[in-house]
């Protein structure tokens, strides 16, 4: 059955005419109704089962450098008029009267599902989340602890503006994590945390199974039971494919975002054409890889998403740009504008941020080091952009010793500069792999699904915190 339209066209067109009542330079409406699903469990039980919806229309107004932006989420036509007509308010144009007509345009197809994850029986969600628990707590004795969370939603967007265009999109999202607490001799405590999911259909959990996340889950926290403290100080580091790439998303990808680059923050802004990292990387945002966590079939401003080459064998070659950015510095919007949702206004994001591979194998990067830190799984990081220092906890982790992996560390943290540390990359692997579809990206109080990707990846010289010295 086909759902109901969020906003009849002569409504979004009333709602642009009285966004531009006061005269700007551009006016957009954005709607959006949104339904989730959340189950939780913990201490072998369903700790909680929730589903809710939510629908309001956002309404931005540019004049200049200038931006208003109110939202509402009562549909009612003076409710919305009334959004409108504040953002015109804020924004401070000059007086113009005119109508505004918009066409839907077609959009390509990065995602599609049979079934819609809101129509998928929350009964059968709940049994991922059980069938978790199972699994992990069969793994191995010594698993104390299991938190299991399986989490989706079905956005369904309206994105129309006063250029005359007008995109329409369902958006579905899921994840399923474990989180898995381990406890060995003496009471020490492990931890282990995995899942992922995507824009993907439910189904996707017949393959990409509840039991596989717990495990491996439940392995990370076994495994690194007995860990030895991490030596501290410069070493060679090699970080283990797919999440990893969680340290390029965060050291690199956000300074180069155009509303810290047109500010002046970003430790990257004025370098397009310098070098900035050794010349075996590069680096890709792409928003159209079929069905990964970041992917879009057109951005929250409704442009096209894009394949962007940002740091092609070392050199800048470009940055993120939303439309008011790209406006303002005088290029174009790369498809990268994304809000959380009605509430918020865009501003440029990364989708999908991963380093392309290379010609070394995993097993010549290993066995090319003769002491050093494996890092197989990272846990939280922040970065500064103003000046690229980059902090990152390494949850599982071992020590090199002649080209081997030996025992397990703990209290391993990477520090470094974003671009310093992609100075020293001395080799990258030939299996390019994406992560299973864990990220979520935080900036600026907003919170936007992403995707990230690593090969096999050797840094030398990277300074590693830790608690042991010499």
């Amino acid at each position: 059955m086909t759902p109901p339209p969020l906003l009849a066209v002569p409504q979004v067109e009333r709602l642009l005419s009285a966004a531009m009542e006061r005269g700007a330079d551009f006016a957009e409406v954005y709607v959006e109704r949104t339904v989730t699903t959340a189950v939780q469990l913990e201490e072998n039980k369903i700790k909680s089962a929730q589903a809710g919806t939510q629908q309001g229309v956002g309404v931005r107004v540019v004049s200049g450098a200038k931006v208003g932006y109110a939202y509402s989420d009562d549909l009612d036509d003076e409710a919305l008029l009334r959004a409108a007509r504040t953002a015109a308010l804020i924004a401070q144009g000059q007086g113009s009267e005119k109508s505004y007509n918009v066409a839907r345009a077609p959009l390509p197809t990065f995602y599609r599902v049979d079934q819609h994850l809101a129509d998928v029986e929350v009964a059968k969600k709940a049994e991922l989340v059980v069938r978790a628990n199972k699994a992990a707590n069969a793994y191995d004795k010594r698993v104390k602890q299991v938190m299991a969370t399986y989490a989706d939603s079905t956005k369904r967007v309206l994105i129309a503006n006063t250029n005359g265009h007008l995109a329409l999109d369902t958006q579905d999202l899921c994840r399923l994590s474990v989180h898995v607490v381990a406890e060995g001799k003496k009471g020490e405590r492990r931890t282990g945390f995995f899942g992922g999911g995507g824009r993907v259909a439910f189904s996707h959990f017949d393959t990409f199974t509840p039991e596989h996340v717990a495990r491996e889950a439940a392995r990370q926290a076994i495994a690194t039971l007995g860990a030895v403290d991490a030596k501290a100080g410069a070493q060679t580091v090699v970080l283990a494919p797919g999440w990893s790439g969680i340290l390029l998303h965060e050291a690199v990808g956000h300074g180069l975002e155009a509303d810290f680059i047109r500010k002046g923050t970003s430790l990257f802004a004025n370098k397009i054409g310098q070098q900035v990292a050794s010349n075996l990387v590069t680096v890709i945002d792409d928003g159209t890889m079929a069905s990964s966590r970041g992917t879009l079939n057109v951005d929250d401003e409704g442009a096209p998403p894009e394949f962007k080459v940002l740091i092609e064998r070392g050199v800048l070659k470009g940055y993120m740009y939303d439309a008011l950015n790209a406006k303002l510095m005088g290029h174009r919007s790369t498809g990268s504008g994304r809000r959380e949702s009605f509430k918020h206004m865009p501003m440029p994001r990364m989708t999908n941020t991963y380093l392309a591979p290379g010609d070394s194998t995993p097993d010549e990067i290993l066995r090319g080091v003769d002491r050093g830190i494996y890092c197989a799984h990272f846990g939280g990081g922040q970065v500064d952009i103003t000046n690229g220092n980059f902090v990152f906890e390494v949850n599982e982790a071992y020590e090199i010793e002649k080209g081997k992996l030996g025992r397990p560390l703990k209290g391993v943290t990477l520090i470094g500069v974003g671009p310093e540390a992609l100075k020293n990359v001395s080799q990258v692997g030939n299996d390019p792999m994406p992560d299973p579809g864990l990220g979520t990206c935080g900036k600026d109080g907003q919170s936007v699904p992403v995707g990230v990707g690593l090969p096999t990846l050797r840094i030398d010289n990277m300074t590693v915190g830790g608690t042991r010295v010499g």
